[in-house]
């Protein structure tokens, strides 16, 4: 990727190294600037007012659904904004999974799964008495068809699952989940956080009923999310947050609610967010899902190659289907090995990524992440590696 695609982004500096976009991407100009219009020139609530600035708001807010709607193939009225993935699926959860499941339901899930995809439905297991059933991984840690087969019956009612791992970068085979699982009328959802930066992603083609992804991985804001739903299963679920602006009538003794998406969306939305989300997805589109597969694919391989170089180094992806590498020093925790890391202004993530399963999987307590993306360079990939055997040199010497 040139260095005119770098410039778009003021968060990187000379002498500074960013390989934690799995984390939270980086942010272009024009989706700064998007948040920065919004407030200087706007800063007005939607569906509240007649004046100019306000009922501008409200049209560029509905433009962003419209933009998310076409992004991934979806009707407008199946976008539903939230605070971010974590948001999403635990709507899902709540809302469907404690008022349709009992303690004849299955749930399948994977320990691949973040705890926002994760925590939602053992609880839900908890509080209905549906069992949670974990498809096995295989040797690297992959699903396979073959095992999610092995746990699928008539008793599963929703299956849970990542389109990318956050720790592993794998991307998992949705299509032929979906289909599976549909013909034991079984509900499909996805946190797609880490997927929708990557793939281009079609909901219809998928047949995806739910799928949940945040703003801030794909060159957004944060605190700005969305959940996509098939209107048929949108116009079951009851929101779980009540308050302004997502009512239809008001009385003493009870209430009705507006219409699917906006009975979801409660309260004051994060109206810069969702409007510097719009930019982001022109970004996204402008450069191209093959141009940012190619620049990372590039990146990546040059990464895994150098690192097995590197004696005392352990890789646990090798196989990654994008950026993701996730790795340790050997005999040294993450976190000690992220202070050099830090010291040496190189940002890249330690611990359990919120996936301690996986980790359990792998039989570590925590690991290193690091995520390349088109926004990185060879150089800054040449610099990391020559910080790793510097940390390798470092940690020997004091004694790990």
């Amino acid at each position: 990727m040139n260095d005119k695609i770098r410039e778009d982004f003021p968060q990187i500096k000379p002498g500074y190294i960013y390989f934690d976009t799995a984390a939270t991407s980086l942010k272009p100009n024009s989706v700064i600037e998007a948040v920065n219009m919004y407030n200087r020139d706007l800063s007005a609530n939607i569906n509240r007012g007649m004046y100019y600035q306000s009922v501008e708001t409200t049209n560029l807010y509905e433009q962003s659904r419209e933009k998310v709607a076409k992004f991934i193939n979806a009707k407008t009225e199946e976008i539903v904004f939230t605070r971010g993935t974590t948001s999403g699926l635990n709507l899902v959860a709540s809302s469907y999974g404690l008022k349709y499941l009992n303690q004849d339901s299955e749930i399948i899930i994977s320990e691949q799964e973040h705890h926002s995809s994760f925590l939602p439905w053992q609880n839900v297991a908890k509080k209905t008495g549906a069992k949670l059933r974990f498809i096995e991984l295989d040797q690297h840690g992959k699903i396979t068809i073959e095992a999610f087969k092995r746990v699928l019956n008539d008793k599963t009612k929703v299956v849970v699952i990542n389109y990318i791992s956050n720790v592993l970068g794998y991307i998992n085979p949705i299509k032929e989940i979906v289909n599976l699982a549909h013909e034991f009328k079984a509900i499909v959802v996805v946190d797609g956080a880490q997927a929708i930066q990557h793939i281009k992603v079609d909901v219809v083609d998928l047949n995806i009923d739910f799928f949940a992804f945040s703003g801030h991985k794909m060159l957004g804001p944060t605190g700005v999310g969305i959940l996509y739903g098939k209107s048929s299963y949108l116009e079951l679920l009851e929101p779980i947050e009540f308050g302004g602006d997502m009512n239809e009538d008001v009385e003493k003794t009870n209430s009705t609610w507006k219409k699917y998406p906006t009975k979801f969306e409660a309260g004051t939305m994060p109206i810069a967010g969702v409007i510097g989300l719009s930019k982001a997805i022109e970004y996204l589109e402008n450069i191209g899902f093959e141009r940012i597969e190619e620049q990372t694919k590039l990146l990546y391989r040059y990464l895994i190659s150098e690192l097995l170089k590197i004696e005392g180094i352990k890789i646990y992806n090798l196989y990654s289907d994008t950026g993701i590498v996730t790795f340790n020093l050997v005999n040294v925790p993450s976190h000690d090995a992220i202070s050099y890391y830090a010291e040496k202004n190189i940002a890249l993530r330690s611990g359990q990524h919120c996936a301690k399963l996986i980790h359990d999987f792998l039989e570590i307590n925590s690991s290193l992440r690091a995520t390349v993306y088109f926004y990185n360079s060879i150089e800054e990939v040449k610099t990391f590696i020559d910080v790793t055997k510097e940390a390798v040199k470092y940690f020997k010497k004091i004694g790990f």
